[in-house]
């Protein structure tokens, strides 16, 4: 069902979007010196996929032990710490057959062509990478891992290539192969020191992306009613979740148990060897937080110079993540009311922010007793009302597109521009076809995630979602349905981080993030345990801080992936 998303999508830019890309300046916090610092040995290397890392980011030797200690991952798909050296030659020894990208096809997310060079040229090249579906039969079925790189270019500036430094942009269900052009710009600075590459995890875009249903039955699933008023709304809604889950598992079959998270982690840690690099640098946003922890958990002896922005809670399980995510648009939402009261009569929901979400409210109730038209031949519902404002939320400079939808809606009867928003949210097309986002995010979640969550269950917290949130309280809710009738079991009530013997992390957290609050990046640091974690908080609204494009941030990271100088805990921006 829908979902909220912790995510940066290349979807948005089919409304001429670009998230969380808020500018602001100053640094504050740590210490004069700058904190820690650390010492790579890195070896100069060719982009060809020859080894380039660096040992240890921390000084301790090198030491090949696979997957490394900490707490069962859960997974039941084969061993718990197979090592990448357990694989056969023909998976880690393959060649990448890189080439000219072509245009992201429909599962990807339809963007126009193929994705435009960097600014200094360079152009992007795509290759597919063979993994096991099921790493417990390392020699049995493959499945194509989709990859894109954009190879480093060193500038006027001479320096040492690090390695390659591998993005996941969010989700989960997120195409990188998509979303790292989109946003190539904002990396020109990394790109001096890393082939900068991304892929589209298993079961999105490219690589065996899930779908469930045509785009038509995707509008109408969309469309639909999802905060249930009576007991016919609600069995219409578990009975339209049973029907979507049996056409998941019709369409994706067997694949579908093997999408979790933890083997998507494994997936990286043979990217990692086959593109010649001892380390994973790894540069992880929103659910990429959670893949990241999930490899060092996993790979902790493996982990270069990561930065996790946007940090995941690991220790939430769904309905107490969806509960905080309740609460943190609607703290985006009120700063947005405060700011939007700020401009007297042009703001929409006029200047009395308290009164303003009355009126949203409200126009989410008439929504969902009468749609209102557009300007084509679909209407917008209440369910697509709330999603387009969510998807506003995630960053600060889409704020002027919400106050055109809200004037739309509630003085014009048009709901336009609060339908094309929440269409960005939900991954469809241009042409009317969707996406692998929303049916990946849900097969990625359903495969990790046990709690299989009852109408009961789903009532008896309503009140305290309301309470967080009388705009996105119950939508959110009725959320906790999405893995009902899942034809898959999932595999842990939270995903286990714990990275003893890492080198260090570094964890961007913004105050005013609403997808993923800032509280998570506090308890991320707790899971991954003494001495691993090292905090950064971004002081600013949106959903991913290095984005913003706040100088002391990009410098804090900039300096950490490129220089290996780690932040002092605790360094504020913004």
């Amino acid at each position: 069902m829908p979902s909220s998303l912790s995510v940066r999508s290349g979807a948005a830019l089919a409304v001429a979007l670009v998230l969380a890309a808020t500018a602001a300046t100053g640094c504050g916090g740590g210490d004069d010196g700058g904190g820690r610092s650390e010492a790579t040995g890195s070896a100069d290397a060719s982009s060809s996929g020859s080894p380039s890392d660096t040992g240890d980011p921390s000084g301790r030797p090198d030491r090949d032990t696979g997957t490394g200690a900490g707490e069962d991952d859960g997974d039941t798909d084969g061993p718990t710490r197979r090592r990448t050296a357990d694989l056969p030659d023909s998976l880690t020894r393959q060649k990448l057959d890189w080439s000219r990208c072509p245009a992201p096809d429909s599962a990807q997310g339809d963007q126009g062509g193929s994705p435009s060079p960097m600014p200094d040229g360079t152009v992007w090249e795509c290759a597919t990478l063979k993994a096991p579906v099921d790493y417990s039969k390392p020699n049995g079925r493959t499945l194509g891992i989709e990859m894109i790189r954009a190879q480093r270019h060193e500038g006027k500036k001479k320096s040492r290539r690090i390695g390659s430094l591998v993005f996941n942009f969010g989700g989960p269900g997120g195409s990188g192969v998509a979303a790292l052009p989109s946003f190539g710009q904002d990396y020109t600075a990394l790109q001096r020191g890393y082939d900068l590459v991304s892929f589209d995890p298993r079961g999105v875009g490219r690589s065996e992306g899930v779908r469930c249903a045509s785009g038509k039955r995707m509008d109408a699933y969309f469309a639909a009613d999802w905060t249930p008023d009576t007991d016919g709304e609600e069995k219409r809604l578990f009975r339209r979740q049973d029907r979507f889950a049996k056409a998941c598992g019709e369409k994706a079959g067997t694949l579908l148990r093997h999408l979790t998270t933890a083997n998507t982690a494994r997936d990286m840690d043979l990217m990692r060897e086959v593109l010649g690099d001892r380390k994973l640098h790894y540069f992880g946003i929103s659910y990429g937080t959670e893949l990241g922890g999930v490899y060092a958990h996993l790979f902790p002896e493996k982990v270069g110079r990561a930065v996790f922005d946007a940090v995941v809670d690991p220790t939430a399980t769904p309905q107490q993540g969806a509960l905080s995510q309740a609460a943190g648009f609607q703290l985006a939402l009120d700063n947005y009311l405060s700011q939007c009261a700020e401009q007297g009569p042009d703001c929409p929901v006029g200047d009395d922010p308290e009164e303003a979400k009355r009126r949203i409210t409200d126009l989410l109730a008439q929504l969902d007793a009468e749609p209102l038209p557009t300007d084509g031949p679909r209407k917008l519902t209440e369910s697509l009302a709330e999603g387009g404002i969510a998807q506003a939320l995630y960053s600060e400079e889409m704020w002027d597109l919400l106050s055109q939808g809200l004037d739309e809606a509630l003085h014009d009867d048009n709901g336009s521009t609060l339908l094309l928003l929440s269409d960005s949210l939900n991954g469809r097309n241009q042409d009317g076809s969707y996406s692998t986002l929303q049916a990946s995010l849900t097969a990625i979640s359903c495969a990790d995630a046990k709690e299989r969550y009852s109408a009961d269950d789903i009532k008896a917290g309503l009140p305290s979602f309301a309470e967080a949130s009388g705009v996105f309280g119950p939508m959110s809710a009725w959320g906790m349905a999405q893995c009902h009738g899942w034809p898959v079991k999932g595999r842990w009530k939270t995903p286990s981080v714990n990275a003893k013997g890492s080198a260090p992390i570094l964890l961007v957290g913004t105050t005013g993030d609403p997808a993923t609050p800032y509280a998570g990046t506090r308890h991320m640091k707790e899971r991954l345990g003494p001495g691993v974690g090292v905090e950064l908080t971004y002081r600013g609204e949106g959903h991913g801080a290095y984005d913003s494009k706040d100088k002391c941030v990009r410098a804090n990271v900039n300096g950490y992936l490129l220089k290996g100088r780690v932040p002092a805990d605790g360094t504020s921006c913004g």
